[in-house]
């Protein structure tokens, strides 16, 4: 037999070492040499470490670390040009993420290194949680629930100005088809919303049932709730903006659980101060944390989670286990599922 293939777990708080290991070895029956280092995040938020974004800032310990690993499965570890430069025998990077920003892809590849993501490991997750936030700003739940909690009893709110509005019916606008727009739409569907679509890399004979594909400008026009799950490109950043905001229906709902960078808030407040938008939900940030001084803080009609729409254990096992089906392929020498890099010339 030869020698064991070493592989480095750099796992988290979210995406532990144990989960790793655990999937690992269903999945694999070659002999690993698991070696485990683990992270601070999210105890310790990301941030940008070197030339990669949102990542751990452990780069001096992966440099400690990545001597003579073959393989390294993380979601937080920063997998900069130094760190890979101290690597020689790196050949696989697995990042149990939608997208691989704590690896610096380019310098991987010109070492030969093969990058490989976990796309849709919180498909589930961040569908519910977009429509978790849908009902809870079309109904206002956090101020009335902080309402009941603070000893109060508003029979006044069934006032017809004051009531919220029902998913059932509306028509929803979903700006992005991806994995967790699709899960979103079908989710839709059983609340009997009409669901329309925008998403210009849409093939338009895989549309789900029952669902229009139609143009942004029409989608904002024609719907009472917009909700975002497109990618952050240099051609998204700042969609929805003044002018977007203009063009949606008055009274209508809008919610992001994509990126911050999408919509350009300071417009949103605005256009919550003047009744042009009745409420607002947000999972994502431009800046995280939020400064104390953020344009949206404070309002009754804004609901806020801290970038939580893919936090489920069920994500952590998910992206464990996609990470174990790219582990098995590359001993196996078979073509790796969500390799980045497809140019790179890995061997086994």
């Amino acid at each position: 037999m030869g020698e064991p293939r070493r592989v480095l777990l750099a796992g988290d708080h979210f995406v532990r070492n144990d989960i790793l290991a655990d999937r690992l070895n269903r999945a694999v029956s070659a002999d690993l040499d698991l070696r485990s280092i683990t992270l601070p995040w999210p105890l310790e938020p990301f941030g940008r470490v070197s030339e990669v974004d949102e990542a751990s800032d452990v780069e001096d310990t992966m440099l400690e670390q990545l001597t003579d690993a073959e393989i390294v499965i993380t979601q937080m570890a920063p997998l900069t040009e130094r760190v890979l430069a101290a690597a020689p025998a790196l050949r696989l990077v697995v990042c149990t993420r939608g997208g691989p920003v704590n690896v610096n892809v380019e310098a991987a590849t010109a070492r030969g290194v093969a990058v490989c993501n976990t796309p849709g490991r919180n498909a589930v997750a961040a569908a519910e949680h977009a429509i978790t936030l849908m009902l809870a700003t079309v109904r206002a739940i956090p101020p009335v629930h902080n309402s009941v909690a603070a000893g109060e009893w508003r029979s006044d709110l069934y006032a017809y100005d004051a009531c919220g509005a029902e998913l059932g019916g509306a028509t929803v606008g979903l700006i992005g088809l991806g994995a967790i727009g699709r899960r979103v739409a079908r989710i839709l569907r059983a609340f009997d919303a009409t669901v329309i679509v925008s998403d210009p890399f849409v093939d338009p004979a895989t549309l789900p049932p029952d669902v229009r594909l139609t143009d942004l400008d029409t989608l904002l026009g024609s719907s009472d709730v917009v909700s975002l799950h497109a990618r952050l490109t240099p051609d998204t950043a700042n969609m929805i903006d003044r002018a977007r905001l203009a063009t949606m229906r008055p009274g209508s709902y809008l919610v992001n659980t994509a990126r911050g960078g999408l919509v350009d808030y300071t417009a949103v407040a605005d256009a919550l101060r003047d009744g042009h938008l009745a409420g607002v939900g947000l999972d994502v940030f431009p800046v995280e944390p939020l400064p104390q001084d953020w344009p949206l803080l404070g309002s009754d009609r804004v609901v806020l989670t801290p970038h939580l729409a893919g936090a489920t254990r069920q994500t952590a096992h998910r992206a464990a286990e996609l990470a174990a089906e790219v582990v098995a392929a590359y001993l196996a020498g078979s073509e790796l599922p969500g390799l980045v890099n497809s140019d790179v010339a890995w061997r086994t």
